[in-house]
């Protein structure tokens, strides 16, 4: 009778031993993992403050870098319910933009688009811009070089050539244009004399490209460029230059009084 006491006390502590193993395990795995974290469990993006201890007394973490590091605590999934992550992808390379200054240094860009955005603490996009330097050398640049020479307008010659013979042959007249400069510039020498006064900054004005000026090209000398500063300068007045930007032209026209011509 006592032996059999002795294996039921035996029994028993057996018993007790291994609830109280299984209960150690279940307490320590409660114990570890997001679950225990305080509030936020979970947190975005990349968080060395976001951890917890596992089971085993080892740091885990549970932001959602952890998938890419493989560092999750074991419960992160189940707690946190959110996907692998996804890194961005980009696509291909468009081509260089044209130069920003058609004549000398500027820039040029080039960009790409976002195919799959980047979620759930993957890669981040690279830069989806691009931008080098450049030298414009368009066609129009000789023509910027340009340097117009103008006069007032008393000089048009509206009259008959007194001297001409009539066995000479006329030149051929070439219809006029008008180009309508805003002055940018002149230089203090411009004021000496008073048609080239009027040449100051910021005023418009009209120059005339009449027949006896013009080139084989049917235009005049340095008549400007659109948006683009080009220099002048007064024939008849020493010292007197600058530069002006070409707003609009008029074919077949004439400038009103106290204009210029070019020369």
């Amino acid at each position: 009778m006592a032996a059999h006491g002795w294996s039921s006390v035996r029994l028993g502590f057996v018993v007790c031993g291994y609830l109280a193993f299984f209960c150690a395990e279940i307490v320590q795995q409660a114990e570890a993992g997001c679950r225990e974290r305080e509030s936020p469990n979970c947190c975005t993006g990349r968080n060395n403050e976001c951890f917890e201890y596992t089971k085993r007394k080892t740091v885990c973490y549970c932001d959602t870098y952890c998938q890419k590091t493989r560092d999750c605590c074991e419960d992160y999934q189940h707690v946190c319910q959110i996907s692998a992550a996804i890194d961005c992808v980009v696509g291909s390379w468009g081509p260089w933009s044209s130069c920003t200054s058609p004549c000398g240094v500027g820039s040029t860009e080039r960009s790409r688009q976002v195919s799959v955005p980047p979620r759930n603490g993957g890669t981040p996009c690279p830069d989806l811009k691009q931008r080098r330097g450049c030298f414009g050398n368009n066609a129009i640049c000789s023509t910027a070089k340009e340097v117009a020479k103008i006069l007032p307008d008393s000089f048009k010659r509206n009259f008959k050539d007194p001297w001409r013979r009539p066995h000479m042959l006329m030149k051929e007249e070439k219809a006029s244009y008008c180009v309508y400069l805003r002055v940018k510039q002149a230089s203090a020498a411009c004021k000496l004399k008073l048609w080239s006064a009027h040449l100051v900054r910021e005023r418009l004005v009209c120059a005339e490209c009449q027949s006896d000026a013009m080139s084989k090209s049917d235009r005049c000398g340095g008549d400007g460029l659109k948006s683009t500063r080009t220099f002048w300068a007064a024939a008849s007045v020493p010292g007197c230059h600058g530069s002006w930007v070409r707003e609009s032209s008029s074919e077949g026209c004439r400038c009103p009084p106290y204009s210029v011509l070019f020369v």
